[in-house]
C-alpha cells in the first residue's frame, strides 16, 4: 500500500516550484522533435490542426502511481480522445535515474498500465522538458490546433498521493478541454504543477 504524502510534505514540496514557466501561455509552443516507444521521431508540429496535450511521465512517481493506478490519468486520456486530441506522454528521466524508460520498457508499461497516449515519446537528454520548463512529474500542458499553448500547471488542483482525493479535485486537464469544445476561454489556463521533480541529467 502506498502512504500518502502530507499536506504539509506537499505544501513544502511545492514551494520549490515556481509557477511561471518558461514558455508563455497563450503564445505559440514551441516544436520539437522526439523518438518514441517503437524507435520513430515524432515532430509536434505535424499535429497542426489538433489539440495537443503533453504529459511527462515517470512511473516511479507516487503522484504519477496515484493517476495511473486509480484509472485517472487512463480517463483522462481517453476523454482527449474522444475529443480528436493527441496525447503525447514524455519521459524526460534520464539513464540511470528514477523512472527512465527504454522503448521496450514503455511498451511494456503502456500495455500492462491500458494507458491510452498518441505516442510515448523518450526525452533522456531533457532537451525539451527544459524547453517546455517542465518541473514536475505529472507536469501537463495543452496547445490548441493552432499551435497555441493554452494550459500548463497541474493535472488538478488536490496536490497529494492519496487516490481517494481524486473524487472531489477540479481536473484541469479535462475542465480545459471542454471548455475548448464549447469555445470558452479557458477559465484556468494556469496552475502550480505538482508531483516528483523531473529526473534531468544534471539533477541531483
Amino acid at each position: 500500500m502506498r502512504i500518502g504524502m502530507s499536506v504539509a510534505a506537499v505544501a513544502a514540496f511545492m514551494m520549490a516550484v515556481p509557477l511561471a514557466a518558461q514558455q508563455t501561455t497563450g503564445a505559440p509552443a514551441r516544436d520539437f522533435k522526439l523518438t518514441n516507444a517503437n524507435g520513430q521521431v515524432v515532430q509536434l508540429s505535424n499535429y497542426r490542426g489538433k489539440t495537443v496535450v503533453l504529459e511527462w511521465h515517470n512511473p516511479g512517481c507516487p503522484f504519477v502511481q496515484k493517476h495511473y493506478d486509480a484509472g485517472n490519468m487512463q480517463k483522462t486520456q481517453a476523454a482527449a480522445h474522444r475529443d480528436g486530441a493527441v496525447w503525447l506522454t514524455i519521459n524526460s528521466g534520464a539513464p540511470g535515474k528514477q523512472g527512465h524508460m527504454t522503448g521496450a520498457a514503455a511498451k511494456a508499461l503502456i500495455a500492462k498500465e491500458k494507458a491510452q497516449p498518441t505516442e510515448y515519446l523518450i526525452d533522456e537528454r531533457g532537451v525539451v522538458g527544459k524547453t517546455y520548463a517542465a518541473k514536475t512529474t505529472p507536469h501537463m500542458y495543452i496547445i490548441d490546433g493552432d499551435g497555441k499553448l493554452v494550459y500548463q500547471g497541474g493535472i488538478d488542483d488536490k496536490p497529494t498521493t492519496d487516490k481517494a482525493d481524486i473524487a472531489t479535485a477540479r481536473n484541469h486537464v479535462l475542465a480545459a478541454l471542454g471548455e475548448m469544445k464549447a469555445g470558452k476561454a479557458i477559465s484556468v489556463a494556469e496552475s502550480r504543477p505538482y508531483g516528483c521533480a523531473v529526473k534531468y541529467p544534471d539533477a541531483d
